[in-house]
């Protein structure tokens, strides 16, 4: 079942989200931006419903601390500044309040298929990267990754068949991986190799001389 945190302090409106959700999805509460982020660490989240106005950290602040997860402002703040404000920091949608519930779940159902449409890209032949255990799957058997490591196949996956270049894959992961530089990627590259030849007897990256990597054909 789909996974959606609701993070609002106002009482009333947590338990109306959590009456018109609870029919097709689990729901998760926090009450503080705190509450919200120690969720996040348990739990496996497919999308967030975030009151900016949040004791502790704000939802501002909670935007910038997550990623890959869809996040649907749910605020009384109408200014338009403000929204602007959080859809460039990540948030993916902003409704106010007073909403229509019609309009949310819409809204909902809008984000989490375009979460599913952009999970189905990081699928190769017999290779499947897995974003909420940062596992590599093939066939039946899994390889754990390092954040370092899922972030460079997760780019080698997206720009199939295409060659990318050592420098853009650095600037591409470089949010995440602030430690790697060109000579560690090499050892990175090496060490995802080694991974999947522990189950596979098919080396899956190519590297293309004087370029960078890709994935083989």
């Amino acid at each position: 079942m789909t996974n959606i945190l609701i993070a609002e302090d106002d009482n009333s409106i947590q338990s109306i989200l959590k009456e018109v959700l609870k029919y097709k999805y689990k729901t998760y509460h926090a009450y503080s931006g705190t509450e919200a982020l120690l969720v996040l660490e348990k739990e496996h989240i497919d999308l967030i419903l975030l009151d900016l106005m949040l004791p502790g950290l704000s939802g501002e602040e909670i935007i910038t601390k997550v990623k890959n997860i869809p996040i649907i402002i749910v605020t009384s703040k109408i200014d338009i500044e403000d929204k602007v404000k959080c859809l460039l920091k990540g948030a993916n949608d902003y409704i106010t309040k007073p909403f229509d519930i019609k309009e949310l779940l819409a809204r909902i159902d809008v984000q989490l298929r375009l979460r599913v449409n952009y999970n189905t890209k990081l699928i190769h032949k017999n290779l499947e990267l897995l974003d909420d255990n940062k596992t590599l799957k093939i066939n039946s058997s899994t390889i754990k990754l390092t954040k370092t490591e899922y972030a460079i196949f997760k780019q080698l996956l997206l720009n199939y068949p295409n060659v990318i270049s050592k420098d853009s894959l650095l600037n591409l992961i470089s949010k995440d991986t602030l430690d790697c530089d060109e000579n560690s990627l090499k050892v990175h590259i090496s060490n995802i190799r080694k991974k999947i030849k522990s189950i596979s007897d098919k080396d899956f990256i190519e590297s293309v001389w004087g370029i960078g990597f890709k994935l083989k054909s």
